[in-house]
């Protein structure tokens, strides 16, 4: 397990201003280019794959010449967005861990109102999408691009390469987990999906799962389910679950335990659970998704389902160069995700 004095030393800043930029410190006044290094180093540090441990190219060292001499990283989020969510700086620094290891050209655009210049295009190997992109998107990148691959997002098309993580099962696999400990009722933080410039009402992935758990069961309240507008960007955002969380504790019958769509609310979350004074998980447990490097320097500890965004972003990378490899049909490959418990909810008793 990383430390915080790890992550200091190599960024070259004090242990307590790492603690401070991963606990989201509002007071805290720092350059935007040292908050991204400590977040990215956080992330990198806590990730070390194979191929990072035994270079590509064997016992010489030497990589071998690869197909994939330029690539172009096109982000659904602001680069403010991004590092706001540490999880998709993983997804991010597993692409480019993979290119570093096959020496490729990286060019990255971030979300605006409009697609990379075709010009950006026309020399590159192939794109790797991040995160969620519009119908019309999709068509324009298809048509300007040589390849394409999806990375934490599955365009639900046979003839498209993905790789994502299953958040419907991840979802139930949390609900499941809580049923045999002994909770029941289960409040859940997140928002509304946001696609094709529609909002899409309770269509997000985890939410939707999370209704159908609660319904297949009976037991379905819906002023347990908190859900914020969702914009075009990234909204599971700390500030929303501070919000959210003060919702669902103003309930006459509040839940013993609230999921949140990911860690960045779950902080939020903490934040409003002890400004009412209660404990974690003594009286309200939180548990979540992605598993972020801070998750496990909050107090308590945040339990929460591992999503391997930089094995997303690798597996991106081998995808193109299996396109360019002379692949010819669509492929969608999902990546397992691992619930980690901690000492924010009680765990399943082992019979």
């Amino acid at each position: 397990m990383v430390t915080i004095k790890e992550i200091a030393k190599a960024v070259g800043v004090s242990s307590a201003t790492v603690s401070r930029v991963l606990n989201y410190d509002p007071a805290l006044s720092i350059s935007a280019v040292k908050r991204q290094a400590i977040i990215e180093t956080a992330e990198a540090l806590n990730y070390e794959t194979p191929r990072n441990r035994n270079k590509a190219g064997g016992a010489n060292g030497h990589a071998a010449a690869s197909p994939l001499t330029k690539l172009v990283i096109v982000h659904f989020l602001e680069p403010s967005d991004e590092i706001a969510d540490p999880y998709y700086v993983g997804v991010r620094l597993g692409i480019e861990n993979r290119c570093r290891d096959l020496k490729t050209e990286i060019v990255k655009v971030f979300h605006s109102d409009a697609m990379p210049e075709e010009s950006l295009l026309a020399d590159a190997s192939g794109i790797i999408v991040i995160g969620k992109h519009s119908d019309n998107e999709i068509a324009w990148l298809r048509q300007h691009a040589r390849h394409v691959v999806f990375a934490d997002f599955d365009p639900r098309d046979d003839a498209l390469d993905s790789v994502f993580a299953d958040m419907d099962l991840a979802t139930r696999k949390i609900l499941d987990a809580l049923h045999q400990a002994g909770y029941r009722r289960m409040g859940f933080i997140g928002s509304h999906e946001n696609l094709n410039g529609s909002v899409q009402q309770f269509a997000e992935r985890r939410c939707a799962a999370y209704i159908d758990w609660q319904k297949k069961k009976n037991t379905f309240d819906p002023d347990l389910l908190a859900l914020a507008d969702c914009g075009t960007g990234q909204s599971l955002r700390l500030d929303t679950g501070y919000r959210l969380a003060r919702d669902l504790l103003a309930l006459s019958d509040r839940p013993d335990v609230i999921v949140t769509s990911n860690d960045n609310m779950a902080i939020g979350a903490y934040r409003a659970i002890q400004e009412q004074g209660l404990a974690i998980p003594q009286d309200i447990a939180v548990i979540s998704f992605n598993d972020i490097p801070v998750a496990q320097f909050l107090t308590p500890p945040l339990t929460t389902v591992k999503i391997h965004g930089e094995h997303i972003g690798e597996t991106a990378v081998d995808l193109l160069l299996e396109r360019l490899g002379g692949r010819d049909y669509g492929k969608q490959v999902r990546i397992a995700t691992q619930l980690v418990w901690r000492d924010s909810c009680r765990k399943v008793l082992e019979s």
